[in-house]
């Protein structure tokens, strides 16, 4: 392909700015519609993944059993069927990273003239592992604490924050339940979960503090569920099998019974919520490119005219010597140079258009180099299929019945 044929199809689409302008139209519309639509898609999807990154890696929840009150059964985790010693043994498991009981519950806490209701999680040093929880100032507390039950706590942003201001919470008192209790470190941020909860507002402290000075407990050693995070994604499976096996052993449940407790894969959950969101990418990159299809058609039709209005310039050409395969190459390249200008604007509008979603509307857009490469390349697709059926035609032209063309 020389220079020359590059800048006779240029001048070609030049000299018909209009028409090549509208000719193109279609595909700008279209590659902005797939930029903009994968962007969305891909800023969800990477939202997801940071989401799914806060909970934890490889999780299982461990759920206690039901209760029945009144004749009408209760659901998963009213019946004080798991113990801080089943999740030692969890925690003991060949392919298990971290196990950690949770006692969790509600109460309102004060500092000085603020106060501030949350959520509050009794749980062993161990949950910070398994939900890959850093401490971004103070320290976490320790085995030793939770032995003694001890009154110290760990607190997420949202609660520094309501409660403490600009002033540095490590080293202060908070009450909560009007009990004295040291802040010992400020737990980084996590945001939101995907139930859209604030995984920031809440306070940690040792299980055994949130069983015996907070909640009280009925059942000496129960908790409310059990947190598990397996060695890796592949143990999973394994992990999974092996606790049903030891929880049965340990609570003196036959094979044929009902178990009194429940494990849950989090991490399933999780990727059933990314796969779904990442279907929905696709899903709308494909409504989108059902417009490139309409674009490559405009492109098609205006080269079957262009080609009709050029019959006798096509007739000169192949009888001074330009070959079929010429006279083809010009053609396709000026589809091709046309549908690719007009990606090129619509490549630029797409992804003016996802900064002004992620400026104005507040939705995470996230514009790729994938994304680009997707876009021209279809484009080019798009050029070479549709502009092919006009180009042979021109090609294949009786040099004598084009030159006899009125």
């Amino acid at each position: 392909m020389s220079l020359a044929m590059l800048a006779e199809s240029w001048r070609a689409i030049v000299a018909n700015r209009l028409r090549s302008f509208l000719t193109m139209l279609g595909m700008v519309i279209g590659v902005a519609a797939v930029v903009l639509m994968l962007a969305v898609g891909q800023g969800a999807q990477s939202a997801i993944d940071d989401t799914i990154s806060s909970m934890g890696s490889n999780l299982f929840i461990v759920l206690s059993g039901t209760t029945t009150s009144g004749g009408q059964r209760m659901g998963l985790g009213t019946a004080p069927t798991l113990t801080m010693a089943d999740a030692q043994a969890i925690g003991e498991l060949s392919n298990v990273a971290a196990s950690a009981p949770v006692q969790p519950g509600t109460a309102a806490t004060v500092y000085a003239g603020n106060n501030w209701s949350t959520s509050i999680t009794g749980a062993t040093p161990d949950y910070l592992q398994v939900r890959n929880w850093n401490v971004a100032s103070g320290f976490a507390f320790t085995d030793a604490d939770v032995r003694s039950a001890a009154r110290v706590a760990l607190i997420g942003k949202t609660v520094a924050d309501n409660l403490f201001g600009d002033e540095n919470p490590v080293g202060k008192t908070m009450r909560i339940k009007q009990s004295p209790f040291a802040v010992v470190g400020v737990l980084e941020a996590k945001g939101q979960s995907l139930d859209g909860r604030d995984q920031d507002d809440v306070v940690i402290v040792p299980v055994t503090t949130a069983q015996r000075k907070l909640f009280g407990n009925q059942f000496p050693g129960s908790v409310r569920f059990i947190m598990v995070q397996a060695g890796s994604a592949e143990a999973m499976p394994a992990v999974e099998k092996e606790m049903n096996v030891l929880l049965r052993a340990r609570h003196r449940i036959a094979e044929e019974a009902d178990p009194d407790f429940s494990v849950r894969n989090l991490s399933a959950m999780a990727e059933a919520a990314a796969s779904t969101t990442r279907i929905m990418s696709y899903v709308l990159g494909a409504i989108a490119s059902i417009s490139l299809i309409v674009g490559g058609i405009g492109i098609m039709n205006i080269m079957l005219v262009s080609v009709t209005e050029r019959t006798r310039e096509i007739g000169i050409r192949i009888a001074i010597g330009a070959r079929n395969r010429d006279i083809l190459l010009q053609f396709l390249l000026e589809a091709v140079t046309i549908s690719l200008i007009g990606c090129l604007i619509g490549a630029g509008l797409g992804v003016g258009g996802a900064w002004a979603v992620q400026k104005f509307a507040g939705f995470p857009v996230m514009v790729t180099f994938d994304i680009m490469l997707l876009a021209f390349g279809v484009a080019a697709a798009v050029g070479i299929f549709f502009g092919f059926y006009p180009a042979r035609r021109a090609a294949l032209m009786n040099p004598i019945d084009a030159l006899r063309y009125q």
